[in-house]
């Protein structure tokens, strides 16, 4: 049956760009890591387009790995704390909806129910948390912790995690707040509700000190393909953030995710499937085609080795790029994408040498997605969305804004002749224009178990 929505988009934002040598890039902006006027008009140029959001990405934790190779990615080692750039944009922009990654892993869930709350009501109701555990071993030693804690432990504490700032983000009900002058009463004390939260891995008391926000509680985004993600999707997520790069697989996923959610009592229209994909159009292929390679020749090598390297989970320091790859350093399986792993085995035992490997993986790491004519990705785009592979995308363009500029200015106008996305903005909260209800207070008719 064919669709009667519209297309949802964001903007994915690494500070110059998803492609390591954006910040080469003659039209990019080198003191753009800490200069907020880099990161607002990216923010603009999305909301003049009426997209629906900008996805700030993060890692509270530097990168690790080859020193010369972390020299050249300006991204991994300088960047905004996510938070505080968020609370920035909000009083910046006027209808963009606003992203921020935080883990659970390493915050208590009092800060972040205060500290979401508090950009929701700054924003007029545009906030949205993208919840992760972390999947680095670097970020823990940042928090006093040898390294990542177990992954099932991880989601454990992060499920549990999230139930508490649900439950704090329900602290005033709906109408609690009184503004009684002539009383003297400011709010219903009926209508103030403490957790009482005790659990395995938290104890938090409450209340939150912070009125129901304007969405009722930020949009909660996720991203995670394991089982426990899954799960953990289907009974809290909004968004999902999938990285399937092939159109049966995501069809599958969508299907397996939004399959699971009326278990949990939910409907799943609640959900937006949005996959990340990278864009790269030009007014013709070859146009297209140079824009990915122009960044490609001038991405050091060493930056394409350290890629390989974490894909692989392969130390590749000191290989010779000049010689075969040594087989005895490739995993039996890998962390990532099995289809690009398989091409990648495929390659390297055609007798290619590391060199060739690196930019065979820069080219598909980025490249990921569609290179080509605005029709070709306008047809891309549709048929994802028509055949229910997704509901929308997560745009991480190679360069901002320029490659942001050039699909407003090329795709764009051809997703609208199609009737695919907005012309206007729906409503003026991030919950009303992606279509998503407003979430029913626990306490509106009495108080419930956390």
């Amino acid at each position: 049956m064919a669709r009667t929505d519209k297309m949802k988009l964001g903007t994915f934002v690494y500070t110059f760009g998803f492609h390591p040598a954006s910040w080469l890039h003659p039209a990019s902006d080198v003191n753009g890591a800490n200069d907020f006027s880099h990161l607002l008009s990216v923010a603009k140029r999305s909301e003049e387009a009426k997209f629906d959001f900008m996805f700030m990405a993060d890692s509270p934790a530097a990168a690790v790995g080859d020193p010369d190779a972390l020299a050249r990615i300006p991204t991994k080692m300088n960047r905004f704390e996510p938070l505080s750039l968020l609370a920035a944009l909000s009083v910046t922009t006027s209808n963009l909806g606003l992203v921020a990654t935080v883990s659970t892993s390493y915050y208590e869930p009092y800060n972040v129910a205060r500290l979401f709350a508090s950009i929701d009501h700054l924003s007029g109701g545009r906030a949205c948390w993208n919840v992760v555990t972390s999947d680095h071993d670097e970020t823990g030693y940042n928090f006093n912790r040898e390294g990542l804690d177990p992954h099932a432990l991880r989601y454990e504490r992060g499920n549990e995690f999230i139930d508490v700032v649900f439950g704090l983000w329900d602290s005033f009900e709906e109408d609690a707040l009184l503004l009684d002058r002539e009383s003297g009463i400011y709010y219903d004390k009926m209508k103030h509700h403490t957790l009482n939260h005790k659990g395995k891995h938290f104890q938090v008391r409450g209340p939150l000190n912070i009125a129901r926000s304007p969405q009722g509680r930020p949009v909660i985004a996720q991203a995670g393909g394991s089982e426990p993600g899954m799960d953990m999707a289907a009974r809290t997520a909004e968004i999902v953030f999938s990285l399937a790069s092939n159109i049966d697989r995501n069809r599958d996923f969508y299907a397996n995710v939004k399959g699971r959610m009326p278990a949990y009592g939910r409907d799943p229209q609640e959900l937006k499937i949005m996959p990340g994909v990278v864009i790269n159009v030009g007014e013709t292929q070859a146009e297209a085609e140079a824009k990915v390679n122009y960044l490609i020749d001038r991405m050091h090598p060493d930056v394409g080795r350290l890629m390989l390297s974490e894909f692989l989970e392969a130390d590749l320091r000191g290989v010779p790029l000049d010689q075969p790859f040594p087989m005895d350093r490739l995993p039996s399986a890998p962390k990532g994408s099995r289809a690009l792993f398989d091409e990648l085995v495929d390659f390297v035992k055609s007798g290619r040498t590391v060199g060739e490997l690196v930019r065979h993986y820069a080219e598909k790491h980025t490249g990921n997605g569609i290179t080509g004519t605005p029709t070709q990705i306008a047809d891309f785009m549709e048929e994802w969305f028509e055949t229910r592979a997704a509901d929308g995308f997560i745009l991480m363009f190679p360069t901002l804004p320029s490659s942001l500029d050039d699909f407003v200015k090329l795709v764009l106008p051809e997703l609208r002749r199609r009737g695919l996305f907005r012309e206007e903005y729906e409503g003026r909260t991030l919950r009303e224009n992606l279509s998503l209800s407003r979430p029913i207070n626990r306490f509106a008719k009495g108080p419930v178990t956390a």
